[in-house]
């Protein structure tokens, strides 16, 4: 037997528990991996509080990502022992993610860790800090370089944002924090980031074209925010979307992207190509110290996530909520 958080919908209503599951329940794969730590992500947080029909599949383990050691392989490509890591691919929403001591997962959608990190780190990092580095590499993909000018960071306090101003910052980029949270700003410039900016500025309802003042941008919140910020980029220059924090809604023109030049880039960490995974995991590894991950992380039992998860919703966690999935 394992714990794990169980949600379930029935004539009753919608629920989510700790609960005890044996092997028996576990779903098909070719590789049954112990978990070891996991993470509570926003879309954790309105999977379990049910603010948001994100479970498609009842019953569900929630959970969008994992880390942890394989204890029985059926792939040539991973052996008992092997310190794995899983993301992405529906796990929380179609398929059993990562709040159980115990699941079972495709070896072909698995990455092996990459030298230099251990399994708590891995999660510290994350599907936000996974997120985060895939918006970097998209604008360093579309040409934005060091020295081309400033770029804009929204959602900073958050998991995502926290990791794209430390990679950005550690990369050569001057970057520019947005967040409500002016008590938070001594956290964002210790993360690297060179200038505060009042998300107020960003979040009420702007001109098609505003003035130029980034020349990139990763934007984990979407909304009127987004159009703001796409009509504040320079000329010729990329803004990576991968939130929706504020809103889905994107109340914008065509102004930017005509008259600018300006791209914005779509960024998925649900599917993204190994390939694509491996490179970021590999960049990960090699750019974020273990210092900083203390510095982002807090670290919580199972059984707390349904406590946290309204806090996280209420915007009242800073960085990142790693789950210690050891212990129950």
């Amino acid at each position: 037997m394992f714990d794990a958080i169980l949600i379930d919908k029935d004539e009753s209503g919608y629920s989510a528990r700790l609960a005890q599951l044996d092997d028996d329940a576990l779903p098909e794969g070719d590789l049954t991996v112990a978990v070891e730590w996991s993470t509570m992500n926003y879309k954790d947080a309105l999977a379990l509080t049910g603010k948001s029909p994100i479970v498609r599949r009842f019953p569900m383990v929630p959970g969008i990502d994992f880390a942890g050691t394989v204890v029985q392989s059926g792939s040539d490509a991973f052996r008992p022992g092997d310190k794995v890591v899983h993301t992405g691919f529906g796990m929380g929403e179609t398929r059993w993610g990562g709040y159980a001591e115990r699941m079972r997962v495709a070896s072909e959608r698995t990455l092996k860790l990459p030298e230099g990190l251990d399994t708590r780190q891995a999660m510290a990092i994350g599907t936000a800090g996974f997120t985060a580095m895939l918006c970097v590499l998209a604008l360093e993909r579309h040409g934005v370089k060091p020295g081309d000018g400033d770029v804009l960071v929204t959602g900073a306090t958050g998991g995502v944002g926290s990791f794209a101003v430390k990679l950005l910052a550690g990369r050569g980029y001057r970057v520019v924090a947005a967040t409500g949270k002016a008590s938070e700003a001594d956290y964002l410039t210790g993360l690297g980031a060179a200038e505060i900016l009042d998300r107020a500025e960003l979040s009420a309802p702007g001109k098609p074209l505003g003035r130029e003042r980034w020349i990139g941008a990763v934007d984990a919140v979407g909304g009127v925010t987004l159009a703001n910020v796409c009509a504040g980029t320079k000329y010729g220059g990329t803004v990576a979307a991968c939130g929706l924090a504020e809103s889905m809604e994107f109340p914008a023109t065509v102004a930017p992207f005509i008259l600018r030049g300006v791209t914005l880039a779509g960024i998925d960490s649900v599917f993204c190509p190994m390939a694509l995974r491996a490179q970021a995991w590999k960049a990960l590894a090699n750019e974020v110290e273990a210092r900083t991950l203390e510095q982002v992380a807090t670290e919580i039992a199972l059984a707390k996530v349904l406590d946290r998860a309204p806090d996280l919703l209420a915007g009242k966690v800073r960085g990142r909520l790693i789950v210690n999935v050891r212990d129950g």
